[in-house]
């Protein structure tokens, strides 16, 4: 057993990585980095509470992303001018978010229920979109898991991709303003926002989820960065001795070193594998937090 002060846990060394491993290694694949479910393990099964569980979720992010990053940039599945509308948006939301979590709710119970309908919502989007299985809406003909994805211009009206042969096009406001709310619950709960953002991308605004898992990651990144930096400075102007909010550091290493590995699988095993099944597994992660999220509503 391995102390790790700052969470106030005992656990076996190897346990974190082996949890981040299965968890990223599923969730990779629909562009998510499998945060928002470390969060109700660390709660839960780890016994860890407080703004630090926030905080070091974002430190996983860190430590764990660039495995699958690599993968979806070097397959040239990442489309740039949709990173950069969502990190415009984003990043305000997400410091915004980690100051309503330190000085509005240092206890995540008034904040979990409002997440649990978010995250409801959008499991039923997953859903339908599921059930609908449109033409329009799936990427599975013959070779687009391999496709690479081409952007084709970011302005401040819209901007546009090519994917598989089809051009998709958005507009770039609706982009930021889903983004800004997107950061707020992220930096809240230290998810980055992709575990909102991918379905998102997916059922609102009707893009393939082979074209924008690498997207949802790069930023779910990027937003990390910027979330930790602000944990770590809002915690150390706190003053608040009694309350941890900066990231176990050594904790959040141990699920990032176990999250890369299983993002890199993640990301190579995601091109052969039918958009329908990561939609439903994505789905299910997603409704499973859901239902722990509303079902504080009633404790």
């Amino acid at each position: 057993m391995i102390p790790f002060p700052i969470s106030g846990i005992e656990i076996q060394w190897w346990l974190p990585p082996l949890i981040a491993f299965v968890v990223a290694g599923l969730s990779s694949m629909a562009g998510v980095s499998g945060a928002f479910l470390l969060l109700p393990i660390q709660v839960s099964l780890l016994g860890i509470t407080g703004p630090v569980v926030s905080s070091t979720n974002m430190l996983y992010n860190i430590v764990a992303i660039p495995g699958g990053v690599y993968r979806y940039v070097r397959e040239q599945r990442v489309i740039w001018s949709l990173v950069w509308a969502i990190i415009l948006g984003i990043l305000p939301g997400i410091v915004l978010g980690v100051i309503i979590r330190i000085k509005l709710m240092p206890d995540p119970a008034t904040f979990k229920p409002f997440a649990g309908l978010v995250l409801l919502y959008i499991a039923g989007r997953l859903a339908a979109n599921i059930l609908r299985n449109k033409r329009a809406d799936e990427d599975t003909t013959s070779g687009s898991q391999t496709a690479g994805v081409r952007s084709l211009g970011l302005n401040r009206r819209q901007f546009a991709f090519e994917f598989n042969g089809r051009t998709y096009q958005q507009s770039t406001v609706k982009i930021l303003a889903v983004s800004f709310v997107v950061g707020i619950v992220g930096g809240a709960y230290g998810i980055g926002g992709g575990a909102l953002m991918a379905p998102v991308l997916v059922t609102v605004f009707r893009f393939p989820i082979h074209s924008v898992a690498g997207t949802t990651l790069l930023t779910t990144f990027i937003a990390s960065l910027v979330g930790i930096a602000a944990y770590t400075t809002l915690g150390a102007l706190s003053g608040n001795s009694s309350m941890s909010v900066s990231p176990d550091w050594m904790l959040g290493g141990l699920f990032g070193v176990g999250g890369m590995v299983g993002m890199y699988v993640g990301a190579r095993l995601q091109r052969i594998v039918p958009a329908r099944l990561i939609k439903s597994v994505l789905a299910v992660m997603v409704l499973f937090v859901a239902l722990r999220y509303v079902a504080a509503i009633f404790t």
